[in-house]
């Protein structure tokens, strides 16, 4: 046994909410990213042993979706977008902007651990364009230079949870739409917080 008894725990749990075992595939697979930063071959195999598929079955869904990292990810990973709506309010300045920052080009992570770099497509907040994410709590109508402020602020501060409110008050501008709920839940790694299976933490 790879993992901890209580991940072991809570992975039965997520199994459970499932009719067949081999659905609950992908959330395993981001419990396996909260624990290493990437899926592990290690994790590989004890998903494999948890919900009866071979390795190779259970590789191949962590390799082919780009948001599952095959190598080891920095506390914060930036995932600036690239798609049309925010190229042409001027995402490729942010995107310069954070690589000149962190001196990483795309799929790069820091010596240090902190920062893991991705240009990404579309993430749904065209309105709001340019958008960036931190551990997939995302930012909108973000400037260049708030995208500097918003690196040193990760870097200074490192706060232990990223939450998609306090960074859109911080470094925020226009949005696609208000935000009804003031939501102060957010994620401690670089993988989607996920309330249903209990992968987010509150400020």
């Amino acid at each position: 046994m790879t993992w901890e008894n209580a991940r072991i725990d809570k992975a039965k749990e997520i199994i459970e909410m499932y009719p067949q075992k081999r659905s609950a595939l992908g959330p395993l697979l981001y419990l396996a990213q909260d624990k290493d930063g990437y899926i592990s071959d290690d994790s590989i195999v004890e998903i494999s042993r948890l919900i009866g598929i071979t390795e190779v079955q259970v590789q191949s869904v962590a390799s082919f979706y780009s948001m599952y990292k095959q190598e080891p990810t920095g506390k914060y990973l930036l995932s600036v977008c690239k798609s049309i709506s925010c190229e042409i309010s001027n995402s490729s300045n942010v995107i310069q902007k954070v690589k000149e920052f962190t001196n990483l080009s795309n799929n790069e992570t820091d010596d240090e651990g902190l920062f893991t770099y991705e240009s990404v497509e579309c993430i749904g907040a065209c309105g709001g364009a340019p958008a960036i994410q931190v551990n997939y709590e995302t930012v909108e109508g973000l400037t260049p230079e708030k995208a500097v402020d918003l690196c040193k602020w990760l870097k200074e501060e490192q706060p232990k949870v990223v939450v998609a409110d306090e960074l859109q008050l911080k470094f925020g501008g226009t949005k696609s739409f208000d935000w009804a709920i003031e939501d102060n839940t957010g994620s401690s790694s670089p993988v989607p917080g996920f309330q249903t299976y209990e992968m987010q933490e509150e400020i």
